[in-house]
Order: C-alpha cells, then structure tokens, then sequence
C-alpha cells in the first residue's frame, strides 16, 4: 500500500512531463510555424504599409484636388453672383429706362398740349398786337394832329401849356398895349373833378366858371372862356402880377378832354402852390 502511494507522485511526475513534452511539442509547432509565417506576414505588413503610404499620397492628391475643386467652386460661384447682380441691374436699368421712357412720353403729350396752347396764346396775343400797333398808330396820328393844333395856338394865338402839379396855360397876344405880357392860369384835375391853383391876374366870376367845367367837362371852351375873360380885363387896364408861380413840370394826362403836355422840370416850386388859391365870385 505504502509502494503504491510511493510510486504514485512518480507515476505522475511522469505523467506530467509527458503532458509537458507534449505541450513542448505543441508550442514548439506554433513557435516554429508562427517563425515560419513572420516573414509572409512580415512581407504582408509591408505590402499594407506600403498600400498605406500610396493611400497617404493618394490622399493627399485628393484633398488637393479638393481644395483646388473648392476654390474652382468658390470662383464659379462668385462668377455666378456677379451675373445675378449684374442681370438684377440689367433688369433694374430696363425698368427704369422704360419708366424714363413713359414719362418722356407723357412730357412729349404734355409738351404738345402746350404748343398748341401757346400756338393759340400766341395766335390772340398776334392779334392783340395788330390792334395795339393800329391803335398806336392812330394815337401817333392823333397826337401829331393835336401838337399841330398847340403849335396853331402857340404861333397864331400866343398859347402856351406848361405840366407839372396841375396843367399852366400862358396866353400872349392879350393887351394890344403890350403882346408879350403873359396872362396865365393854373388848373389840376383829381378825383373825377378840376380845381383851379392859381389865376394872374385874378378874374370875377371864376368859380362859376370852374363849376360849369366840372358838369360840362368842356376843357376847350373853359380855357377859350378865360382867354375872353383876360381880354376884357386887359380892356379894363387890369394887368398880370408878377408871380414866383414856377410848378415842376412833366407829362401829364388829364381825363377831362384828352390832354398831353411835355415841358420841361423847374428846380423851383414855390410853397404857396401847395394850396388852392381862393377862388373869387
């Protein structure tokens, strides 16, 4: 019994180097062929990290490509941008030409509206110019009628007419003692009435003569009245004073008879023609 128990560690000592030669074995098969794979999986690892280098740089190559896609991209694209905006203004420029051109067209009718209507303004003012011109001319032909008629009155009567703040008429040729002594009046015509501002030599009844002037409106007969009136007083030895009765003198229109007068301007007006001289009954 104690030989069996001896024998027994030996028995399994031996059993244990037999597993262990065997596991030797066994390892020393895959020592031997994993010696023998090295050098394929060696070659292996080098065909994959040369692969691997050719995709680097094939890689590389692409993302170059890539970047020059993206930048071709890029250009295209601002190219494209720059067409819209161009166009979008091309088309913004249309419309405002097209509405430039509406409106030219409305000024052109506007334009033509006013042509004809100034044709016609000019047509009427064409007309009333003709008038103007053949009432100037008759005018003209009246005035000259009228200053042949003073230069009657001045050569063959001794009349003269003097404008200024009211109208001076001078009479010579009154005292057959003295022809050159001048008999003078002085009349101004406002607010529709006459009003007498100096009379040399004083005459009666001038005021009636002045009321009768206002109703009648007779200036000529008036003026060819007083002439009469100063040749009775030059008969009756009732000579002109001497007088500073000097008025400022221009052209003046009277609304009585038609009446133009053109003198000349003296420096000296007197104060007293400020007031109507009083008038004797």
């Amino acid at each position: 019994m104690e030989r069996e128990t001896e024998q027994s560690p030996k028995t399994k000592m031996e059993s244990l180097r037999t597993i262990c030669d065997r596991e030797f074995s066994i390892q020393q098969q895959k020592i031997d062929s994993l010696t023998a794979s090295f050098p394929s999986s060696l070659n292996s690892i080098k065909s994959l990290a040369l692969d691997t280098a050719q995709n680097h740089a094939k890689l590389a190559k692409l993302k170059a490509n890539l970047r020059e896609a993206e930048d071709e991209f890029v250009k295209v694209l601002v190219a494209k941008t720059r067409k819209e905006a161009k166009q979008m203004a091309t088309r913004d420029s249309i419309s405002a030409v097209k509405a430039r051109v509406e409106e030219l067209k409305r000024t052109v009718q506007v334009q033509r509206s006013r042509r004809e209507e100034y044709g016609t303004i000019i047509s009427r003012q064409s007309l009333a110019l003709s008038k103007t011109e053949e009432d100037a001319e008759h005018e003209i032909e009246e005035n000259g009628e009228i200053q042949e008629a003073i230069s009657w009155y001045n050569r063959v009567l001794g009349f003269q007419i003097e404008g200024g703040r009211g109208v001076k008429f001078t009479f010579n040729d009154i005292n057959i003692k003295n022809p050159k002594e001048e008999y003078s009046f002085t009349i101004c015509h406002a607010n529709d009435a006459y009003s007498l501002l100096d009379c040399n030599p004083n005459l009666n009844g001038i005021k009636d003569l002045i009321n009768e002037l206002n109703r009648t409106n007779d200036l000529f007969g008036f003026v060819r009245t007083i002439r009469e009136k100063f040749q009775e007083a030059a008969a009756l030895g009732l000579q002109p004073q001497s007088t500073t009765f000097d008025q400022d003198c221009s052209t003046i229109s009277l609304s009585g008879p038609a009446l133009s007068v053109s003198s000349n301007r003296s420096e000296s007006s007197a104060k007293k023609n400020e007031h109507h001289i009083p008038l004797q009954d």
